[in-house]
């Protein structure tokens, strides 16, 4: 495996550890890839952006806090 192929799976790994992290491995892919295509027109340095980022971070934080329960779900309310 080349040096890109082998980069270009670590970061589908990562992703995709990121999407159970958040609760939604058994999730639609429809609705995955629609709610990705809407945070990419979320534009950087608005308050929208760090809202968002904010929520991730805590839910970063959480999760490597406490690995037996997921606190994503209470960081992503909607404010």
């Amino acid at each position: 495996m080349t040096n890109n192929r082998k980069r270009e799976a670590r970061e589908k790994f990562l992703l995709g550890g990121i999407v159970v992290r958040a609760g939604l491995a058994g999730a639609d892919r429809a609705f995955l890839l629609g709610g990705l295509t809407e945070l990419a027109s979320v534009v950087p340095g608005t308050d929208e952006h760090r809202r968002l980022r904010d929520i991730g971070e805590q839910a970063f934080k959480a999760t490597s806090r406490d690995r037996g329960s997921s606190h994503i779900e209470e960081a992503a309310k909607w404010h």
